[in-house]
């Protein structure tokens, strides 16, 4: 048991399972008399639906059904719901798109679900697929973020001509104008922001059923967050109570955000399984993911920085357009917007004004993902910082250290939203630069520039808002739940999808009641099994789920020392509790949980009056969020010839709070580390300007890192535990992507500047950087 303890690295105990393919997936559930669903979409843009003709596919071998938009309005079926409200510009709500699960009347993205073919077989359903005719007349598209607001530009929707769906300002305006009239060095800079498809190792899938008898649906498939789905579509989709509806979900093969939004396919395949009588199968291709999943980031920003004379930070100005696509995603407008107050660093500002218009695109929507704002808010500040530093002729590393909050301020109230309680910023800092080496990494640049090697050196502090927006974490559930043999099933809200939940928690729950793992069953993602959950996404599983079980064990174990004194013949008063054993205090008379919980069952051991059984439940949140914050270095070196980036070293360290697994908190820095890295030298989703057709709609065109494209890594800690929760723990999955975005898109501008570039946009492909450097040259 001494092996599980807090704080070991511990490997995961379902990896054994998954590198045997023993996982259990989606795709691997298959009920009896399934049939099988296949998508037409949009190919288009925009255009209005002219005309449906599915009778020669009705007619096809094994196609059972041939749906449309109209017999989804015709059965009084809803529309996906926006969780998030915000305003106009004029103070009204924003506008929100009717989000249906099958297009009616008009297409706005390429990859919208127009048809839903469903037959005996996949193949079948494939086939027929192409015998259905679809007249589309073509309107004209916009897919482009800024063009999206230019004059003129085509309208979305023609409730709202200006494509504004809404306007959010943050900060004390008077107040940052007031700075940057009294500042001796203005800086500012634009930056792009780029779209990224978030490419899950699983897709999207799928399978409904209807149960006639009980009218019940059940819903299989890979999500975050279960029980907000089954609300989402009880309540929006299908206006029916909750209880009407069960979802599982079970394993996951990578969630990163977009598996916690609603999308079409899940309510077609229930609807289809209700009006077919049989359960009824989908799973989505890579190349139709692509096009409709829901996809991320996609910002301009224009950001400027005031200082003083001595590079003292006196205000923080940052105007941000979000495309937030076609329709409105569940979480969709709390991406641009929620976690703005990561734009405030670890620095002190003396003020801060931010300005955030989303609008409509004809693209897919966009969603949290990795980071979910805070990546895109600290590639704005460090970046800025890194322009400021060379305009000024400031050491990079000691303007951060100037501005940087000391330990002695803490808790500190930022210019904008976050209060954090806890960190030391500068240690943590410099302990990044040691475990570098960047002394040494000056010279290892200047020996590269004099090999003619373009060489640069990235920095970034990064900060972030885990559990929750400030104020309002969350709550999560959490049950022990014992039988009469003393084993416990842990019954988990939050829902593993790779973070290696079942081998944290049971490292906390052995913590917390000294229970051999080997007697703990986790249960998660089935709201027919877990009584409450709200989900796993935003960093939130260990101090939220955490602080829910705690106080869950700490209800057994009230429970617990009135059963013991009872065994023991003692006073409860005088019962304590350690290391899974109820003890008479003062003496060597004990008795452990196990053998509590078998006599929980045994109404004859029980104190009078007491009810059998042994367990206990919660549903809790921390008193507020917690705030990971890390420093990433990185050193990049660009071939002249080939224009291919290459990434030589990178280090981080991370302030996690207290670390319940080292091995897994790696992996987890490593892995968000990886989609930073991605994303700032390979991914954009791009769409033909004029047409709106989708450019990279496969893995030949949409480029990821691989394996050989990221080095070694370095990862240290500087652990400060959290004050809001009462495990002390931060969050630690995005940690790593919010980080490394701004560190390497800053070693690409380091590693350019001799060439006269002052900033370089995402994504540095080769191509574009071989177009830069040899338009230099030229």
């Amino acid at each position: 048991m001494r092996e599980f303890e807090l704080g070991r690295a511990v490997p995961r105990v379902e990896d054994l399972q998954l590198l045997r393919g023993r996982g259990r997936y989606t795709d691997d559930i298959s009920l009896p008399r399934q049939a099988y669903l296949t998508i037409i979409r949009s190919p288009h843009a925009a255009a209005r639906i002219a005309k449906i003709d599915g009778a020669a596919a009705l007619d096809a071998p094994g196609v059972i059904a041939i749906l449309t938009g109209e017999d989804a309005a015709a059965d009084g079926l809803g529309t996906l719901p926006s969780r998030v409200p915000r305003k106009r510009p004029d103070g009204s709500p924003n506008f929100v798109p009717p989000y249906r699960i099958l297009a009616k009347d008009r297409v706005h993205h390429v990859g919208e679900p127009v048809v839903a073919v469903i037959a005996e077989s996949l193949g079948q359903a494939k086939d027929a697929a192409e015998l259905v005719e679809i007249d589309y007349d073509i309107l004209p598209s916009v897919t482009d973020t800024a063009a999206a607001v230019a004059p003129g530009a085509p309208p979305v929707w023609d409730q709202v001509p200006d494509n504004v769906c809404f306007l959010e300002r943050i900060g004390d305006k008077e107040a940052v104008d007031a700075a940057f009239a009294r500042a001796s060095h203005v800086v500012t800079q634009h930056l792009n922001i780029s779209r990224v498809a978030v490419n899950p190792m699983e897709m999207r899938a799928a399978i409904g059923s209807f149960d006639a008898r009980e009218e019940r649906f059940t819903l299989h498939a890979g999500l975050q967050a279960p029980h907000q789905m089954r609300s989402d579509l009880a309540d929006h989709l299908f206006k029916l109570p909750a209880h009407r509806f069960r979802v599982i979900s079970p394993d996951v093969g990578g969630g990163f955000g977009m598996k916690g939004s609603a999308f079409p396919e899940y309510g077609i395949v229930l609807w289809a399984a209700k009006r077919l009588g049989r359960p009824v199968k989908w799973y989505g291709e890579r190349s139709e993911s692509l096009a409709s999943d829901h996809h991320a980031r996609d910002n301009r920003s224009d950001v400027s920085l005031a200082l003083d004379e001595n590079g003292k930070f006196l205000a923080l100005r940052v105007k941000t357009i979000a495309n937030i696509g076609a329709f409105i995603s569940s979480n969709g407008l709390h991406v641009p917007v929620g976690n703005l107050g990561g734009l405030a660093g670890t620095y002190t500002f003396g003020a801060m004004h931010v300005e955030v218009t989303g609008i409509f695109s004809n693209t897919s929507p966009t969603c949290p993902y990795r980071g979910a704002g805070r990546p895109e808010a600290s590639a704005c500040l460090e970046r800025i910082i890194e322009i400021a530093a060379k305009e000024t002729g400031i050491d990079p590393i000691e303007l951060r250290r100037r501005n940087m909050i000391p330990p002695s301020a803490l808790p500190y109230k930022t210019a904008l939203t976050y209060t954090y309680d806890s960190g030391a910023f500068e240690q943590t800092m410099d302990m990044a630069l040691d475990l570098a080496d960047y002394k040494g990494a000056k010279g290892r640049q200047e020996a590269a520039r004099e090999r003619g090697r373009l060489y640069g050196i990235g920095r970034a502090m990064a900060i972030e808002i885990a559990g929750g927006p400030a104020g309002n974490p969350g709550n999560e559930g959490a049950e022990f739940r014992f039988d009469p043999t003393g084993s416990a099933t842990l019954l988990m809200g939050s829902h593993n999808h790779g973070q290696g939940h079942e081998t944290t928690l049971r490292q906390l729950a052995t913590h917390m009641l000294g229970l051999p793992p080997e007697r703990i069953r986790l249960a998660y993602g089935d709201t027919d099994v877990v009584f409450h959950g709200t989900g796993t996404f935003g960093s939130r599983t260990m101090a939220t789920g955490g602080t829910a079980m705690l106080r869950a064990a700490e209800k057994l174990i009230e429970k617990g020392k009135l059963i013991a004194a009872q065994l023991l013949e003692a006073s409860a008063l005088d019962i304590e509790f350690s290391d899974g054993r109820f003890v008479v205090a003062g003496t060597d008379r004990a008795v452990d949980l196990v053998s509590v919980a078998k006599a929980a069952f045994i109404q004859a051991k029980l104190p009078p009056g007491m009810e059998p059984g042994f367990s206990a439940s919660a549903i809790l949140a921390p008193p507020d969020a917690n705030f990971p914050n890390g420093f990433h270095v990185c050193e990049i070196e660009i071939d002249r010839e080939t224009c291919v980036p290459r990434i030589l070293r990178y280090t981080v360290v991370d302030d996690v709070g207290r670390i319940v697994n080292p091995l897994l908190l790696k992996g987890q820095i490593h892995g968000g580390v990886a989609q930073g890295v991605g994303q700032a030298l390979f991914e954009s989703v791009v769409y033909d300007p004029e047409s709106g057709q989708l450019l990279t709609g496969s893995f030949m065109d949409y480029a990821m890192p691989h394996a050989d494209d990221l080095p070694l890594m370095s990862v240290g800690s500087n652990d400060v535990p959290s004050k809001n929760n009462p495990l002390g723990i931060k969050g630690a999955g995005e940690a790593g992507c919010v980080g490394a975005l701004p560190c390497v898109l800053n070693g690409i501008n380091d590693a350019l500047a001799p060439l006269g570039v002052r900033h370089f946009d995402m994504p540095a492909t080769p191509e574009r950087l071989f177009r830069l450097i040899n338009g230099k040259a030229a």
